[in-house]
């Protein structure tokens, strides 16, 4: 969620915040919110589709730093989208927001855009790390505040929210969070990572002074993800509220200065919506007032038990049992082995597809992953076998509709798309969901391949843990329109083999010799500065494609339960950066094909994956 334009007005504010040394404590951590700051604070580049190897060190150096101060972490991250869609309006706006950002990069602008697979990166390396965490069904800052208070620790985050929250470990903002300062505070207690810790009591005492219940309504009123202010623009017209000071915030935050003092007055939130009601239309105010108590519910602490999940690994959600999703969905779900958009499928047969920095005048880079995701549709909703096609834009009885929301050249659209029939051969008749993982692993390693378009028998000589990205590669190669370039494959290539080099050279077991050299010659390619680093527009949506697809083959692979080994993506799988550099130099220099020759394995390894795709 997050209350417009609250957290500014707080760091305006320095005096609602008190200093506090974190260690030898319990952490609980907005993981949505820390996945993008560390994201954004590892990236220099943005437009090239992401590096996904410096993200991955960023966050084990955030855990390394917690580590070493006796900081028990816990990682809370959202969900799909609530099953009331209320904020369907938000998501939109945040959707065409984003396309803004991606139009100005691709044009040589400023702007900071996360790359497509930035949460799966950050799942895996939390999984790698040991970190324990949950993802919600729905929206995680409710049941955050549970656990918080629950265990009577901060709770880290930069969602202005939690300023709302009655915490009573308090709240942390990311922005405030030194973790790159860790200080040494002597026996018993060690090292500490020096924060701020916002102060409800502060923030209350300030306004004559404000009883804290009322910070809900404050929330709700001044405008939040769920509810915006048009309906109560007759109050804020007619009741004249107190400006309060001008001084430092001036008109931009007048309104909340002015609502926190109107709100002062009154002991209790019923007393002030009654209050608040008489300025609006006798016919409006019933709506209104359930509009109201409904919001401020939503900065009740969830009951939900995580506390229950990460000691016991169980996880109950009454939305999700009552509309039927089957409890191994549910239960990957929460441990992250399946992304939202499986439950927003699921629930409302819609989903988001995050935008790249990609060429706009041609399709969006995900058309070409779209029949990955009729497949992933076709599972979840239980498309007949060999039906006919329903006309589009209406939901059919016969085949199911999912409404993608999605780039059409420089605007937002919504697209109906249809679930993919199965193929009877290998998903029988019928194969409800909640019996999936009861098919046999041959024939959900046949659909994901098939669906692919790949055989089993060509990947039988590809490395276990490449076959997924060599799949992927395949069908990217079949379906991207404009096709690949032949210089575009090899740089991709390039990279995932460079990808295996630094991991068989960061290796605890002493890697090879050759192994070593070619690696000492490849930073030393890598800090060559080349005349001009030219931005290809076409290239980077050829990148962008792939990109898509490996998402899809990767959520794909989840829900058949793995198959396929699943890939690394944090340990460099792709660096943006270097294969646009690959890229770029092989149009011109060819000899770069040969960057690993000093090594018969990865020489070898890239050799057998070339081959192997353009077979």
């Amino acid at each position: 969620m997050g209350v417009r334009g609250l957290l500014s007005f707080v760091e305006q504010r320095g005096s609602f915040y008190t200093e506090l040394r974190v260690g030898n404590t319990k952490l609980v951590i907005d993981g949505s919110s820390l996945c993008y700051c560390l994201c954004f604070a590892s990236a220099s580049d943005f437009r090239r589709g992401g590096d996904y190897g410096l993200f991955a060190t960023t966050v084990s150096d955030f855990f390394g730093s917690l580590r070493r101060c006796r900081i028990a972490p816990f990682v809370v991250l959202d969900g799909g989208r609530d099953p009331s869609d209320r904020k369907l309006p938000v998501l939109r706006e945040r959707a065409a927001d984003r396309l803004r950002v991606a139009c100005g990069l691709s044009r040589g602008g400023a702007g900071e855009l996360a790359p497509l697979l930035a949460r799966e990166v950050f799942v895996q390396e939390l999984r790698r790390l040991a970190v324990p965490f949950a993802q919600c069904f729905a929206e995680a800052d409710r049941e955050i505040a549970g656990l918080a208070n629950r265990w009577g620790c901060p709770v880290l985050s930069l969602d202005s929210d939690f300023c709302v929250f009655d915490l009573t470990g308090g709240f942390c903002p990311l922005s405030h969070f030194q973790w790159q300062s860790v200080c040494a505070a002597g026996e018993p207690r060690g090292y500490y990572v020096p924060a701020r810790l916002f102060s409800v009591e502060r923030f209350c005492r300030t306004f004559a002074p404000l009883n804290k219940s009322l910070l809900p309504l404050f929330a709700v009123m001044n405008g939040n993800d769920y509810v915006g202010l048009a309906a109560l623009e007759p109050f804020y017209i007619k009741a004249r509220l107190p400006r309060g000071c001008a001084k430092g915030g001036g008109a931009r935050h007048a309104r909340l200065r002015g609502l926190l003092s109107w709100l002062s007055q009154f002991a209790e939130p019923a007393e002030a919506i009654n209050s608040l009601l008489q300025y609006l239309k006798a016919q409006q105010r019933e709506e209104v007032r359930q509009l109201l108590c409904t919001s401020m519910k939503d900065y009740a602490p969830s009951e939900v038990n995580l506390e229950d999940f990460f000691e016991h690994g169980r996880y109950e959600y009454e939305a999700a049992g009552s509309v039927g999703i089957p409890q191994w969905v549910l239960s990957a779900l929460v441990r992250g082995e399946l992304d939202p958009l499986i439950s927003n499928v699921l629930l409302l047969r819609s989903t988001f597809l995050r935008v790249q920095v990609e060429n706009m005048q041609r399709p969006s880079a995900h058309s070409t992953a779209l029949p990955i995701r009729q497949v992933i549709y076709g599972l979840l909703l239980g498309a007949p076998r060999g039906s006919q096609a329903a006309s589009p834009g209406r939901q059919s009885n016969e085949v199911p509709l999912v409404c993608e929301f999605g780039r059409c050249q420089k605007t937002m659209q919504k697209t109906y798309v249809q679930a993919a029939s199965l193929p009877t051969e290998l998903c029988g008749d019928h194969c409800p969901l909640d019996k999936l993982t009861e098919v046999p692993v041959s024939c959900r390693q046949v659909l994901l391949l098939q669906t692919l378009g790949v055989q089993v028998s060509s990947l039988a000589s590809v490395p276990r843990h490449l076959q997924l990205p060599a799949a992927v590669t395949c069908y990217w190669l079949r379906c991207s329109e404009p096709p690949v370039k032949l210089h575009q494959l090899k740089a991709l290539l390039l990279m995932i083999v460079s990808g295996e080099l630094h991991r068989t050279t960061n290796d605890p077991v002493s890697p090879a010799e050759e192994d070593s050299v070619a690696y000492n010659q490849f930073l030393k390619w890598k800090e060559k500065k080349l005349p001009s680093e030219e931005f290809d527009l076409d290239t980077a949506h050829s990148f962008c494609q792939w990109q898509c697809c490996l998402q899809m083959g990767l959520y794909l692979n989840q829900l058949l339960s793995a198959p396929l080994a699943e890939p690394d993506l944090s340990r460099r799988l792709y660096n943006g950066s270097l294969v646009h550099r690959l890229c770029q130099e092989l149009k011109s220099a060819p000899a770069v094909e040969n960057l690993f020759s000093s090594s018969p394995s990865m020489t070898g390894l890239y050799q057998l994956l070339l081959q192997t795709l353009q077979s």
